[in-house]
């Protein structure tokens, strides 16, 4: 008998192949000899900025696809991120620059982060649906406002240049195909995390708070407490990816936070498909194609709409975004 049930139990490696998916495994494995195949510019200007922008949407994604809560904050919590590392760290400007070592830096702009997230989460939570999104997007104005007439902390509009990444192991870390694997781990990461939380005890009582919340609290939930911890997490995801977009332009000022750049991490986040935790980055693809070559074509004035234009087209067909697209066409296919 028990030689029957070791022959029907699954192998450990297939079990793991199993939880893993190959398609987690197939996409793992282009993402790493990607930069055998890529130029440098695709290497960084595509892939990395992509992974980036990705990992923010992925924040927006956390929050609104299994909290139901909708944030226009997430580019202002990277940008809060990229500051302290501005402030804190080593710049060219001459305004503050305190030297701290990347290993005390990084860690500390990504908890900081974090935490004015869970403040944010502790304010818009008193409220629910489109004025939950009108409170953080007169915050991120708000923070957009004041990172541009404050000149003693933020100086002002100009911002903060030559902010270097680290180097460590005898390895410049912007260097393009250290930078790529950097921004790529940080991303595998964020988003490992972001799919184990939703199969977790708190993921799942999260996205049944996100569906009755009422239910929920009469159950003897604390309803604010997970809504405000999601902020949190969503926070660190945001945190990190706002020291690699720092590190990525080598500068920091208001323009990286203004209110276009919050809007464009909701285009990038429904996109994709804001309930899927790899649709961020599959928008965020779209969205940088689109800014890296559309507008030679179409020319900066009419960017915006073409961007909007491919925004409603999608949406109209499928809501879900090109995720749920892709999952119609496979229904459909015999």
């Amino acid at each position: 008998m028990s030689g029957l049930l070791d022959a029907v139990r699954p192998r450990g490696d297939v079990a793991l192949l199993e939880r893993v998916g190959v398609g987690h495994i197939v996409l793992g494995a282009l993402l790493l000899i990607y930069p055998a195949i890529a130029s440098e510019f695709f290497l960084i200007q595509i892939a990395a900025y992509s992974l980036i922008w990705g990992m923010v949407a992925l924040s927006l994604m956390m929050l609104a696809g299994y909290g139901g809560m909708v944030s226009m904050a997430p580019i202002s919590i990277a940008g809060i991120a990229g500051y302290t590392v501005a402030i804190f760290g080593l710049n060219h400007t001459g305004v503050h620059g305190f030297g701290w070592p990347f290993w005390i830096l990084v860690p500390f702009a990504v908890l900081f982060a974090a935490l004015v997230s869970a403040l944010i989460g502790m304010i818009s939570n008193r409220t629910e649906g489109i004025y939950t999104i009108m409170i953080t997007l007169a915050i991120a104005t708000g923070f957009f406002y004041f990172t541009q007439q404050n000149y003693a902390l933020f100086n002002g509009h100009s911002g903060f240049a030559g902010i270097d990444a680290p180097k460590f192991w005898d390895i410049n870390w912007r260097d393009p195909m250290p930078f790529y694997y950097l921004c790529l781990g940080c991303a595998a990461l964020s988003y490992a995390a972001v799919l184990y939380a939703s199969r977790s005890a708190y993921g799942l009582t999260l996205q049944a708070v996100r569906d009755n919340a009422r239910r929920m609290r009469a159950l003897g939930y604390d309803v604010t407490r997970h809504k405000v911890l999601a902020y949190f997490y969503a926070g660190l995801i945001a945190g990190l990816a706002g020291v690699l977009l720092v590190w990525f332009n080598g500068r920091i000022s208001p323009g990286t936070i203004n209110v276009s750049a919050a809007i464009n991490v909701l285009v990038i986040a429904v996109i994709g498909g804001i309930r899927h935790p790899i649709g961020p980055f599959v928008g965020a693809v779209v969205v940088v194609l689109i800014q890296t070559f559309a507008i030679d074509i179409v020319g900066a004035e009419r960017y915006n709409t073409l961007i909007g234009l491919i925004f409603l087209v999608i949406v109209f067909v499928s809501p879900d975004g090109v995720l749920g697209l892709w999952e119609k066409v496979k229904l459909r296919t015999p």
